[in-house]
C-alpha cells in the first residue's frame, strides 16, 4: 500500500494549503473581535501544485500563471475542500485567485 499520495490538479486548477489569519483582530476602538465573525474560512493560502493549464477550443493549452510556493488570496466561496489524512487543502480554478502576495 502506498502511504504517500500525490495530488495533481487538472486543467487550470490549483491545489492550495490554507493559511490561517491571526486568530483575533483588534478594532480601532480597541475591542478584540474573533476572526470567525468576519470569515468562515481562510481567504489566503500557499500554492502546493498547479495543473498544466486551460485548454482553448483550438486545442492550445494556456499555462497557469501561478507557481508552487506562492501565497495567494482567493475568492471566499470558490474553493472545493478536500482532506488527505489529517491535512485540509483547497482546489480552486485560476480565475478565482484574486492576487499573489509577495
Amino acid at each position: 500500500m502506498n502511504t504517500k499520495q500525490t495530488i495533481t490538479p487538472l486543467g487550470d486548477r490549483i491545489l492550495i494549503e490554507p493559511m490561517g489569519e491571526e486568530e483575533f483582530k483588534k478594532s480601532k476602538g480597541g475591542i478584540i473581535i474573533p476572526e470567525t465573525v468576519n470569515k468562515e474560512r481562510p481567504e489566503r493560502g500557499k500554492v502546493i501544485a498547479v495543473g498544466k493549464g486551460k485548454r482553448l477550443e483550438n486545442g492550445t493549452i494556456v499555462p497557469v500563471s501561478l507557481k508552487k510556493g506562492q501565497v495567494v488570496i482567493f475568492a471566499k466561496y470558490s474553493p472545493t475542500e478536500i482532506k488527505i489524512g489529517e491535512k485540509e487543502y483547497y482546489i480552486i480554478s485560476e480565475p478565482d485567485v484574486l492576487a499573489v502576495l509577495d
